[in-house]
Order: C-alpha cells, then structure tokens, then sequence
C-alpha cells in the first residue's frame, strides 16, 4: 500500500481566482456531491473551465466552511475536523437506528438464550478476523472449534484469536464504565498476552527509552511516525475525555465519535504491539457505552479483511489532507452498514432453518428446546462436527449441567453417538441423522 498523493496547498491558488468567481461556484456546492480525496478528483473533469487544482481549492474551501473540530489535534497542534456530507448523514442514520434497537432478531431468535447463541458467534468471528488482519494464521474453523471446546491454543495465532476473545467479552463486561488510560492497556494486555516478542510492553505505552513502533508497508517503507513517546500519556488522557463526555461542545454523533476514537488510538498507536486490535475494541466499547447493543452482534474485522487496503488508505487519507478525518469515518459508516446487511441475512437464513427443523419435529413439538434444535441443525449441515459439554455451554452460555443434559437427551433418542476422547467425552451426529431426524418427526421429505 503506498501512500496518497498530498492534495496541491490550496490558499495560494484560491488567491488566484475572483472573488465572484469563488464565491458562485461555492454557492453552488452540492453536499450530496461524493466525498473524494484529491487522489480521485485529479482524475476527474472540472467544472467551468478551471484547472483540476482550482477545483480542489474551491472544493476544500466549501469543506472548511462547514467543517466542525473535534477537541484532539495532531503533534503539531493542528485539530483534527469532519464533515457531515449527506452521505455521512445517511449512513449515520441508517447505522445509529440499526444498532440502536431498530433491528428485530425475528421470532424465532428473540428470546435472550438463543441471542446469546448468535452473540457468542460474533464474538468468535471478531476475534478470528481482527487477529487476522494482525498476522494470525489459523483457519477459521479450527480457531471456531478451539473457543467453543475450550482446549489451550497450540500456537501464537491461536493464542492471538483466544485473546481477542477474551477482550470482546472484557469489552462487553465493563460497557457501562467510563474510559480511562488503564482500562485502555487492559484492554491491550488481554488482546496480547502471550503473544509479543517482548513480554514486558503488555499492558503499558511505550517509554521514552524505547524506539518508537511505527506503521510499514509490505517493501519496509515508512507509512506513518507516530507522536513521541514522552507525550502519549497527556494525549490519552485527552482522548478518554473525548470519549466520556457527551452533554458540552458541539453536538458529535456517538456512531462518528465511535470511530473516531477508533482513529484516534491508531493514530496515538501507544503500544509496542495491538494498536490495531486495541483500536477496533475501543470502537466496540464506544458503541455499546452509548447503547448501540446491536454492535455486539456484529464484526467489522470480518468486512474490513476482506479489502484491507482501503482500511489502511482510510487512515493516510486523513492524515495526507489537513487531518480530515470525513474519509475514515465514511469507511467506517459503509463497513457498519455492510455488517448490519449481512446479519440480516444470516438472521433470516437462522430463522427460516429453525422454523424448518422445528417443521421436522412437529409430531413432538416442545420436546426439544431451541438449543438441541440449533445443534441438530448443524449437525444435518455439517455430519462431521463434534459436540462436547464444554463447547455446547459455550455456544448457549448455560451451565455445564444444562449442557450435558442437552446432549445426553439428544444421544438417547438416536441423534448422537457418544465416544471418549481422552478425559471428555465427546457426541457426534450418527451416520444415519437425516433418517433419524425423518422417522422421528413422522415427515417424508429429504432433509439437509
């Protein structure tokens, strides 16, 4: 990833142009107009005869005009400041009413125990996809099977994705908790203990001492320095006081100032390692503080992994064009929505399979609880899993009993087989399921 092109100075060539001149075509500024960095607009045909550089100019012009500032600046002491394009505005809205509580769960998922079952899903998925992007290696499923069964990670990826795991569920925990500078390196200690080359920069910001970490791309080169080292505790206290107050200064949407404080503690980048991880969980914390519970049930990391440059270009963007940060946060705004649209779906896909398992067992309907339905459907999907007490408690947050009375109900009517595997005994879908399910319902049709 190499970085953006910085925009031409614009005060000089705005000297250039008339007055009337400047002034009709901001008078004609389309907020509705897409947000592009200069990157884009060079490649672009301006309009009414000025040059490309004359078009940026009056472009930024009408961006400062109606920019607001946030009250964090860069080491220079310039303010970092937004916009409120119409497309922000959207998605601002469409994100905040989602997350918010405008979303159903359906019928079928709305009770709070099988919410827990699609909960502990996301959590597992943002744990897996934000180790990623940090260099974890394990495969999706393997990592999946190791959170839900419970077992030691067997390596450093493995060990990455646990912890990321377990900072989620730290993250979720102290939601209500106002954010401080020692929440914010618990946070990265969970995410990275066990895991850093030096052992001893868990937990802590660098020291003045030490050789500052800074942001590289794939050839070595240098993306970005961050501030030294000396002045990170008086900047992330400022940012916690950024991130707890709500009620003075300009009105700030809580989505905005979410990733903004996603912005800000990769921009600090304070740690030796996790900045990243540490980032996206302080964003998960921001969001569920102010309410926005449905976040929970999402994962950012998932949508980001999958065009990682355009989350790194998010960052230089706003640090190459006088700290803008509208570039970052209208990323940020199209991953949310891309996020939300796909819980929709998977929500609907859930739905539509439990409504057909539960057709499935309709002769003895109520004899199966929404738990053992959820496990015989990823059994008929997936006849090579294997289920233990330990992952079945997992998935369902109940007890251990509750989970072994689950799969001991579900091994005597002939829907698992039970093996010892060497302390544990672990219960796998038999051979013959679908049958199984088939004669047990009273129905006819194929199932799978």
């Amino acid at each position: 990833m190499r970085t953006p092109q910085v925009p031409p100075p614009t005060a000089e060539v705005l000297q250039r142009l008339s007055d009337p001149r400047v002034l009709a075509i901001l008078a004609g500024h389309d907020h509705g107009t897409p947000y592009h960095h200069w990157e884009d607009t060079r490649y672009r045909k301006p309009p009414q005869e000025l040059s490309r550089e004359e078009w940026w100019a009056v472009i930024k012009a009408a961006r400062l005009a109606d920019s607001r500032r946030i009250p964090l600046a860069d080491t220079a002491g310039r303010p970092f400041f937004y916009c409120l394009p119409d497309e922000v505005l959207r998605d601002n809205e469409f994100v905040s009413t989602q997350t918010g509580g405008g979303i159903g769960l359906g019928e079928d998922v709305a009770n709070p125990a099988v919410r827990d079952q699609y909960l502990v899903n996301s959590l597992i998925e943002e744990a897996v996809t934000s180790s990623q992007l940090e260099g974890a290696r394990t495969d999706k499923r393997v990592a999946q099977a190791m959170i839900r069964s419970g077992r030691e990670p067997r390596d450093k990826s493995e060990r990455m994705i646990l912890n990321n795991f377990r900072a989620m569920e730290f993250v979720s925990e102290i939601r209500s908790e106002p954010l401080t500078p020692e929440i914010i390196c618990q946070i990265q200690r969970i995410a990275t203990e066990g895991t850093l080359d030096n052992p001893a920069s868990a937990g802590r910001f660098q020291l003045p001492h030490e050789e500052r970490v800074g942001v590289y791309d794939t050839e070595g080169n240098l993306l970005y320095r961050p501030p030294p080292a000396e002045v990170l505790p008086e900047r992330i206290e400022q940012l916690c006081r950024f991130a707890n107050t709500m009620d003075s200064g300009p009105y700030l949407p809580c989505a905005v100032r979410a990733i903004v404080i996603h912005f800000m503690l990769a921009y600090e980048h304070p740690f030796e390692d996790g900045n990243g991880r540490t980032a996206r969980l302080l964003f998960y914390w921001s969001m569920l503080h102010h309410g926005y519970w449905l976040t929970e049930f999402i994962s950012i990391s998932s949508i980001i992994g999958r065009a990682p440059a355009k989350y790194g270009r998010a960052f230089l963007r706003t640090e190459t064009d006088d700290n803008d940060l509208t570039y970052f946060i209208l990323f940020h705004l199209r991953v949310l929505r891309t996020a939300i649209d796909e819980l929709h779906t998977y929500l609907a896909r859930k739905v539509t399979e439990v409504r057909e398992l539960t057709g499935k067992l309709h002769n003895e309907a109520g004899h199966f609880n929404h738990r053992q339905l959820a496990l015989l459907g990823d059994a008929l999907k997936n006849p090579g899993a294997s289920y233990s007490v330990q992952s079945h408690r997992t998935s369902h947050r109940v007890s251990a009993e509750t989970a072994r009375q689950d799969l001991l109900e579900l091994e005597g009517n002939g829907f698992l087989e039970k093996s010892r595997m060497g302390k544990k005994f672990v219960y796998r879908p038999r051979a013959n399921l679908a049958e199984k399910v088939r004669m047990f319902s009273g129905t006819h049709p194929e199932i799978g």
